[in-house]
């Protein structure tokens, strides 16, 4: 798709980065293939990632649907069956997202209920627009509440830091979400608050969501910055160099163990050696209490051709025909790595060397617990 300056221009409104702009009919997506050296819209292939913006953009996709039907011969209910199998469909392209899981869940209930009491097909696709745009909002928010949580449990933490140098690994800022950031909220956070040394970005093979995303977020908005290949980690732990890795999660069991983008778990494992506390920076939506522990949560496998050719698979081949390739997209990093979870409603850490995630989830949710 050729570039469209003006609409991609959008998508870097007010000086501040956006995968997602939406005005009601229309959606325009950022394509973040052609990062950093292109701004592209992708409108036509749909093109993004982070799991908080698929589960927005998802949304948004059948909102303008709907929007731009122009005679849907159906009654309310059978709007709503249409609107729950569109979004069926669409959780079905992202097993570990569970954000997405729970979007869905959350409109089919609001859709139905509507369908309930209503006659008219026009007041389900209504109330689903809305609802769908609602939850732009509360995401940007919610990453918001993430970036404030976390930096003033750091600072209170580490109170001897009076600088942090993080570490993130994959790509968890305003381009993984409708904006701000999980992880990399917490890290602009930290520099907006003047207590950020410096960001260590990882590039993030095979896709280099690190180097091409990340970096591009952080020079963007003028944080010190350093990009290291995925293998320097450990080395740069060990001279001294990090205060604390802060991580996003694609989902997070009941008992803390987190599924994120593969090489979290080594880096984990670096962490406790070097003794350097471990953060998963994730809303609620996040955390699925049906999965008893990580060993539950379903790993999808990436195509072979992101390790045969460079680009992560966009370019030339680079290894040898007739290799045979394991790509999983994700790896679940143990519960006992992990030092904190990090939420909009606040930090979840352990009692006894174990998270209590099902009671903070009650107590954030207003209920009481058994």
């Amino acid at each position: 798709m050729a570039p469209d300056s003006k609409s991609s221009n959008d998508l870097l409104i007010h000086n501040s980065l956006r995968s997602i702009s939406y005005k009601r009919g229309s959606l325009q997506l950022l394509d973040q293939r052609k990062l950093p050296l292109e701004t592209v819209n992708a409108i036509r292939d749909m093109v993004v990632r982070g799991v908080p913006a698929i589960a927005i953009a998802a949304a948004f996709s059948l909102a303008v649907e709907v929007a731009n039907f122009k005679d849907f011969n159906g009654t309310s209910e059978e709007a709503a069956s249409f609107i729950e199998l569109k979004l069926e469909y669409l959780v079905s392209s992202r097993p570990t997202a569970v954000n997405l899981s729970d979007a869905a869940k959350k409109l089919i209930e609001i859709t139905s209920n509507v369908a309930s009491t209503s006659t008219m097909p026009e007041s389900v696709f209504q109330a689903y627009i809305e609802a769908a745009e609602i939850m732009l909002d509360d995401d940007v928010a919610s990453n918001k509440a993430i970036g404030s949580y976390g930096s003033r449990f750091l600072r209170d933490q580490q109170k001897i830091v009076p600088r942090f140098s993080v570490l993130t690994h994959c790509n968890t800022g305003s381009l993984a979400t409708a904006g701000y950031g999980t992880a990399l909220g917490v890290i602009r956070a930290l520099h907006a608050e003047g207590v950020l040394e410096r960001a260590y970005c990882t590039e993030t093979r095979p896709f280099n969501q690190g180097s091409r995303l990340t970096a591009f977020e952080l020079v963007h908005d003028k944080i010190p910055a350093t990009l290291i290949a995925d293998s320097a980690a450990a080395a740069l732990m060990k001279e001294s160099r990090v205060s604390a890795v802060i991580v996003g999660a694609d989902r997070v069991a009941a008992n803390g163990d987190t599924a994120n983008k593969i090489g979290t778990y080594s880096l984990a494992l670096c962490a406790m050696h070097h003794h350097i506390p471990f953060y998963v920076a994730a809303p609620l939506t996040s955390i699925d209490l049906y999965l008893s522990s990580g060993e539950e949560i379903v790993i999808e496998e990436r195509s072979a051709k992101e390790l045969l050719h460079s680009q992560g698979g966009l370019g030339e081949q680079v290894a040898a025909s007739g290799i045979l390739v394991w790509n999983p997209a994700f790896d679940v990093t143990p519960a006992y790595l992990i030092t904190g979870i990090i939420t909009e409603k606040g930090v979840i850490t352990k009692n006894n060397d174990a998270f209590n995630i099902k009671d903070f989830v009650e107590k954030a949710a207003g209920k009481s617990t058994a």
